[in-house]
């Protein structure tokens, strides 16, 4: 069975973007943000996307190693972003490219279908894919960058649920500026 992984930059509140789809807050990632978000996307062997971070990515990623000024680490981390299959996720995107594949039915179950197969860890991305999966008991791990800013709103990283879900802290180190890397494994 395949581990399925969540992992986004959030603010100290919560939140994965500010009112008004803003990721502002985050600024530019710093040298060793980069490497641990890139190291975790190395990691995984499939991307799960929905269509909001599907098309932040993809407006990006596929020519994120021919900018001008592109760290070593831009560079890996879009070759990475290239090679690495993709499942979107969407009923509004027409089609996908960049090594991906488009499903448009039921999101829980085509999951479900992909983690019951062989294969390395899964992540996946955008808060309503991943609370859709988060309902389900579907995640495996937690990866989060807390950022010490407040928004007092927005998009929230995490769902509502129905029960309690228990984790244990695999992982945590502070960067300077204040970010927080933490992992949580849930406990089954």
């Amino acid at each position: 069975m395949r581990k399925l992984i969540y992992g986004m930059n959030l603010t100290l509140d919560g939140y994965i973007a500010a009112a008004g789809d803003d990721i502002g807050w985050g600024g530019p990632p710093g040298d060793e943000l980069f490497q641990w978000w890139l190291e975790h996307e190395q990691a995984c062997g499939l991307s799960l996307y929905g269509r909001k971070l599907w098309e932040t990515m993809s407006s990006y990623w596929p020519t994120g190693d021919q900018q001008p000024g592109a760290t070593a680490a831009e560079i890996e981390f879009a070759r990475n972003w290239r090679d690495t299959p993709k499942v979107v996720f969407s009923s509004t995107i027409g089609e996908v490219g960049w090594n991906a594949r488009l499903v448009t039915g039921d999101a829980v179950a085509e999951i479900t279908r992909l983690k019951a197969g062989d294969g390395g860890p899964m992540n996946i991305g955008g808060a309503t894919l991943a609370g859709a999966a988060m309902r389900a008991g579907l995640i495996d791990e937690y990866a989060i960058a807390t950022h010490p800013v407040l928004v007092g709103g927005g998009t929230p990283f995490f769902t509502a649920l129905d029960s309690w879900v228990n984790l244990k802290l695999l992982e945590t180190r502070t960067l300077p500026g204040g970010v927080v890397l933490a992992r949580y494994g849930t406990r089954r």
